[in-house]
């Protein structure tokens, strides 16, 4: 007839201490017999009877938590005497850090390839003779001043940014673009229809 081997030998704790492990032993829980290094290792670093007397302060459901950390502390403090888990969040937090800045400089380098796209990608699209692009205005009660041009290629419309457009904003009162005609209507304050 087998047994599990967990109700018949003792835990983890009591092997390492020698002693008999008894029904209620209050270490049997966290630290099984075939984790034997977890207890040798949180033993060396705090003590069985520091160990105890947190267990026996804490309520059963928060025990466990607290086994693990001492556990992760005294691996931790075994490996690097020193600095012990510290050292592992000090070194986690400076690759955080420096990940942040490679993040924002590759952000930086996006937003700059971006801006420096879009006049070419306007141009390009104006040489070709694609008209499908809405005028760039981000707030109608500012908007940029535009001047018809006309070119070998046709008429086009430059605002005050330097934008090329093949048509006249929508704002514009008059047929021929020109935002002084007619009064300067269009424009803010200007007296013309607004949208």
């Amino acid at each position: 007839m087998a047994t599990s081997s967990s109700s018949n030998s003792p835990c983890a704790a009591c092997k390492f201490l020698r002693r008999k492990c008894m029904p209620g032993c209050i270490f049997s829980p966290y630290f099984p017999p075939e984790e034997p290094q977890k207890f040798a290792n949180v033993h060396k670093i705090f003590g069985a009877s520091n160990v105890t007397k947190l267990l026996n302060e804490l309520l059963p459901h928060q025990r466990e938590d607290a086994v693990n950390s001492l556990a992760y502390e005294a691996e931790a403090r075994v490996k690097d005497p020193v600095y012990g888990c510290v050292g592992a969040i000090s070194f986690l937090q400076r690759e955080v850090h420096r990940l942040q800045k490679d993040l924002d400089a590759a952000n930086a380098d996006l937003i700059r390839y971006a801006c420096n796209e879009i006049p070419t990608t306007l141009n390009t699209t104006l040489q070709s003779g694609t008209t499908n692009i809405p005028p760039m205005v981000t707030n109608p009660q500012q908007r940029p001043i535009n001047v018809r041009m006309e070119t070998d290629g046709g008429s086009f419309y430059q605002n005050t940014s330097g934008l090329l457009l093949p048509f006249p904003p929508l704002w514009l009162d008059g047929p021929s673009g020109n935002i002084h005609e007619r009064g300067g209507g269009g424009g803010v304050g200007g007296g013309g229809a607004d949208m």
